[in-house]
Parts: C-alpha cells; structure tokens; sequence
C-alpha cells in the first residue's frame, strides 16, 4: 500500500527529461536512452574514471594517495549533472530506483565481485538532512541493497561536521572541509569489507575521509560506487 501511494506521490520519471515514464519504461524513456555516457569501459582502475586506451589509472590516481582500495562510476558527469541536480535539490527521490537498476545493471559485476559485506551511504549532516528531507545516497544505497541482496546501514557512519559543499571547494579545500567530519558508530556489526555509495566522485576526498575512519575502526577494504565522476 505505501509502495502504491508513493508512487502516486512521486510517478517514475525519465532520470535524464524528467517526464512521467510509461509502465514500458525503467528510468529512461526510448527518447533519451541513445544520449547517456556511461563509465564501463576504459576506466581508471582505482576510482572509475574514463581514460584513455593505453591508461590504466587516471592522473589524480597516480599522483596522489587515496585511502579507498578501489572503487567504480557509472555515468560521466556531462550526461547525467542536471539530473543528479534535480534528484538532490527538486525533490525527485523517485529517480533512486532507476539509479540503482543503472548502478546494478552497469557495475553490478564488479560490485559481487568484491563481494561487500554491507552498503553505506555516504551519510549528510543533520543540518543538511533537516533541509533537505532525505540522503540522496541512502535512497540508492536502500535500492541497491534490494537488487543485489547485500545488507544495507544507513546509521553505519555519521557525519559530524556541517562541511560547506565540495562543489564550492578547489582540491586543497576539499581536503580540510573533509577532515574528521566522520565517525563511524559501528552499532556492535564487525564489518570486513564495505561499499560506500554517493552521487558525485570528483577527487576523493570524502570518500577518502570515510575511508580513514573505517579503517581506524578494523574495516579491512573500503570500496565506493557513485552515480557519476567529474573532474575539477
């Protein structure tokens, strides 16, 4: 009955027009399924992003440390910005399902691959969360866990610090906006290997922040899948 009246409330949409798709259609309608850009070939080994024939890591990858082990994107940035736009900031959380059948359609292999032991969304501030009405990444991350089977834990990992948005930050700034602004509650669950989940990887650096905090707490490998990469 919720499932019903939710999607009354909120009908599914095309990710990329925005129009109410037909009962045919899964997140993108036949108009718009020619004009995505995905990232499942020639891709950076470690975090995702496109690169050329001969490559295998990108130049942030190969210049700087991450503390992720490894991690994959399923769109680029260009095709998919206004939509994750709209999903975040014009209440479209309805487009989650559909993200998450494109995360497990695209990068599902890689994903039992790894074999995680739980999803974690990248968790929002409470401030932000307040603001906004929901965690863009725990709607995916809640999706996901339904398709893949794979346990999700929202209350994993808390956001601490009110950080402003990465998106006004350049490198450097992003990397002291990010420090300390986790910790993880762990909740009594032992975890081994986890899949962090967000919308946007540009250079890491929040994704490295969880990371570090992970591991101080005995997670052995941090994985990340996001929705998209861009660059800075």
């Amino acid at each position: 009955m919720l499932n019903k009246i939710f999607s009354l409330v909120f009908p599914p949409r095309c990710i990329l027009c925005d129009e109410v798709l037909d009962q045919r259609s899964q997140g993108i309608c036949t108009d718009c399924a020619g004009k995505i850009s995905y990232n499942h070939k020639n891709v950076c080994l470690k975090c995702g992003k496109k690169i050329g024939d001969k490559e295998t890591l990108c130049y942030d990858c190969e210049t700087l440390r991450h503390d992720f082990d490894c991690g994959r994107t399923v769109f680029s940035y260009d095709t998919i910005g206004d939509s994750i736009y709209r999903f975040k900031y014009m209440n479209r959380p309805e487009y989650a399902k559909a993200y998450a059948l494109e995360m497990e359609k695209t990068i599902g292999d890689w994903i039992r691959g790894i074999g995680p032991d739980a999803i974690v969304p990248v968790p929002l501030h409470k401030k932000r969360m307040k603001k906004r009405g929901y965690n863009q990444a725990e709607l995916i991350s809640r999706e996901l866990s339904k398709l893949m089977d794979i346990p999700c834990l929202p209350d994993y990992v808390s956001r601490v610090k009110n950080t402003v948005p990465q998106r006004n930050c350049d490198r450097n700034e992003r990397q002291n906006n990010m420090k300390k602004a986790f910790i993880v509650n762990g909740n009594g669950v032992k975890l081994d290997d986890i899949l962090l989940i967000d919308d946007i990887f540009t250079t890491g650096s929040t994704i490295d922040s969880m990371a570090r905090e992970l591991k101080d707490f005995g997670v052995k490998h941090v994985y990340f899948a996001a929705l998209a990469s861009a660059g800075i």
